[in-house]
């Protein structure tokens, strides 16, 4: 009898184990399927962080009197009114602006950033707000290039780590690609013939057209066609749902195409 409920007691207590161990897979579980509390941070700091390049108009560059403006930032001001936060902006180097957000230096990306699928693989993105694509910019004088197949043996520039640079190393016999840190580098170069071509965002080339009194002239050649969003860390899905659903009724209300009108001279949300 003794070995009979020694053996019970045996199995009892084995049995309780297991439901204990049950039991703490099941909180364990829960707590890995919990909502993220993102945009709560963000909400409760009551600042929302923005990484950006400084110096790339019409979408985000220093005015005369060395303040941020552009297209990215007034949708940066407006965004932040959605949220009910202020908003800080925070100029990061363009060739790593990706690894600043992934480390926390700041909570979003809204600087003409490309949703490519090659981004995707590292963060995640909000979005588009804008559709964009390559294009190729030379000297108005200029009547020997009219595509870029007529790159070939140029000197060509463009922006160090954007998809403007991707776009180029894809163009077969180009001399020499000269990479700059701010597209504003790029434009001066070919200004003063040290490029023969640059490599850019349509709506940059657009800006320094009028800008310069039409010095230079845009191809009508469009060497990709890029959705541009905001970048955003993976793990964040609660901001990635706000984000969007403000994004969403700022094209519905209009204040997208009013920036567009401003900062491009037409509106590139009409159809």
């Amino acid at each position: 009898m003794k070995k009979k409920s020694a053996v019970l007691i045996i199995i009892a207590v084995l049995v309780s184990l297991f439901a204990g161990c049950g039991s703490s897979n099941g909180s364990t579980k829960s707590n890995d399927t919990s909502k993220d509390n993102s945009f709560q941070k963000i909400k409760d700091a009551g600042t929302l962080k923005i990484g950006l390049d400084d110096s790339y108009p019409p979408m985000e560059f220093r005015d005369e009197k060395n303040n941020l403006v552009g297209f990215d930032i007034e949708l940066g001001n407006e965004i932040g009114k959605k949220l009910g936060v202020k908003v800080e902006y925070m100029p990061t180097d363009w060739n790593g602006i990706i690894l600043a957000l992934k480390s926390g230096k700041f909570n979003m990306i809204l600087s003409s950033l490309s949703m490519t699928e090659e981004r995707k693989k590292e963060i995640d993105f909000a979005g588009p707000y804008l559709e964009g694509g390559q294009i190729i910019a030379v000297k108005k004088s200029n009547n020997d290039i009219k595509s870029s197949a007529d790159l070939k043996g140029r000197i060509v520039g463009c922006q160090l780590g954007s998809t403007g640079e991707e776009a180029a190393n894809k163009i077969q016999g180009i001399k020499e690609l000269k990479k700059y840190d701010k597209g504003t580098e790029a434009f001066h170069d070919l200004a003063i013939g040290r490029v023969e071509a640059v490599i850019m965002d349509g709506q940059v080339g657009g800006y320094y057209n009028k800008k310069d009194g039409n010095a230079f002239k845009i191809l009508s050649e469009k060497l990709t066609k890029e959705p541009e969003g905001i970048g955003i860390k993976k793990e964040d899905k609660e901001l990635k749902e706000k984000l969007q659903k403000v994004l969403d009724e700022l094209k519905q209300d209009g204040t997208l195409s009013k920036l567009s009108i401003k900062w491009f001279g037409y509106d590139v949300y009409k159809k």
